[in-house]
């Protein structure tokens, strides 16, 4: 090869190695108008000045070192400047109707408040604010905030205000105090603070809680502490004795690999040894059985739908959505252990509201058996069990389902006429 064609092949390879290292530093940029509030003249200069700054990369600057570097610097500039816009305008979706117009009367933001001095964040949204409180408690962990699954409630806007909310150190709320403070009772009494201020800012008598897998435990312990203050628990992927459960989840997951023929997935399970875990890996090991779970009830792994859930609510910002994933594994190693006496059959036998418990036929993360024998057990003035298609939680093909017992039943049955 003569010199010039080593030199043309050099700028050439420089120029390829430098595009894509652009488009690896302009991720923020490409993402923000697909996962953030970022308004669109906010984004679209940041997309103009990253396309600028490329073509002047690739076909301007000598694909020298320096050169190189002081475009791709630019680039990270401009990313950084687009994750701090997307922190800005973090915000809920407005309530329109099919033209697209705010529905007069609706409510639709997103708010920091107190609790229990510490600031931490909710949204309330619903088609009109005189409408009965839904307090969505979170999607699971611990550590799921209550943004990441948000939208699965769009269809109760119209019938009930639905307010969601990030618990403290998950989302927009992670660093509202020392994870390594986090306690069952924190949550608890953070919670009941909600709950009040709630009540008195929509002036209601009392509102409706839904909790699913990890908030379900924090539902029932409201509704047996402070049984005044609410029409009625909505429970999912209920959490009924969680050693037992594992081990249950555990059992299954070895037999259920031991028929696939999976010998070396089998081999670790066999070598982590049953739950409950501790110590460092903690969460490593239970992640690995219950994938295998979400593998017998065909639902994405945890290691792949946990970072992708909040990146695409648009409540949080690029920090807020890492801090999401940051919180469920810092969480769950500090509060999950505090549950491994939990055992609701003794505990929460008798109830004194109404209670709705919603139970995926498939679901073995948490166990539909022993959800089946928690609710035969349970006292309560109206109690119902509802079966629903699927595993673990919500999702497309059974949240028609949710929706309609909720509006149907729930509110029918429990809600005072006015």
């Amino acid at each position: 090869m003569s010199t010039r064609n080593k030199t043309n092949f050099a700028r050439t390879s420089a120029r390829i190695l430098a595009f894509v290292l652009a488009l690896v530093l302009s991720l923020p940029v490409i993402l923000s108008p697909l996962t953030t509030s970022a308004p669109t003249w906010a984004w679209v200069l940041l997309f103009v000045a990253d396309i600028a700054l490329i073509v002047l990369l690739l076909f301007r600057l000598e694909p020298s070192l320096k050169g190189i570097s002081m475009g791709l610097a630019c680039i990270l500039l401009v990313s950084i400047v687009a994750v701090i816009t997307s922190q800005i305008f973090a915000a809920t979706p407005p309530i329109t109707d099919e033209n697209g117009n705010p529905i007069p009367g609706s409510i639709a933001t997103l708010e920091k408040i107190n609790l229990n001095g510490t600031e931490q964040w909710i949204s309330i949204r619903g088609q009109d604010a005189t409408k009965p409180i839904l307090l969505h408690l979170g999607m699971g962990g611990p550590g799921g905030g209550g943004f990441a699954t948000r939208s699965l409630f769009t269809s109760l806007e119209k019938d009930f205000v639905v307010v969601s909310w990030d618990e403290p150190g998950t989302g927009k709320s992670y660093n509202s105090m020392p994870i390594s403070e986090l306690t069952t009772q924190r949550f608890v009494d953070d919670a009941h603070e909600l709950t009040l201020y709630l009540r008195e800012r929509f002036h209601q008598e009392k509102i409706y809680i839904y909790g699913v897998s990890w908030t379900s435990i924090l539902g029932i312990w409201l509704i047996q502490e402070y049984p005044d203050l609410y029409y009625a628990y909505i429970g999912n992927g209920q959490m009924v004795n969680t050693t037992q459960n594992d081990v249950m989840g555990y059992e299954l997951a070895l037999d259920y690999l031991s028929e696939k023929g999976d010998t070396k997935m089998l081999e670790t399970l066999r070598r982590n040894g049953p739950p409950p875990y501790k110590g460092d890996d903690m969460l490593g090991k239970y992640v690995t059985y219950l994938d295998v779970l979400n593998d017998y009830m065909n639902s994405p792994h945890y290691t792949v739908i946990v970072p992708i859930i909040p990146f695409v609510a648009p409540e949080y910002g690029f920090i807020d959505k890492i801090n999401h994933t940051r919180g469920i594994v810092d969480s769950f190693a500090v509060v999950y252990p505090q549950l491994e006496h939990l055992d609701f059959k003794t505990q929460a036998s008798k109830l004194d509201v109404p209670v709705y418990i919603f139970a995926g036929r498939d679901d073995v993360n948490a166990m539909s058996s022993l959800v089946e024998e928690y609710f035969n057990i349970l006292e309560a003035p109206r109690k119902q069990l509802i079966w629903l298609e699927g595993g673990h939680g919500l999702d497309g093909g059974n949240v028609h389902q949710f929706m309609d017992v909720m509006i149907n039943q729930v509110l029918v049955e429990t809600y005072p006429p006015r």
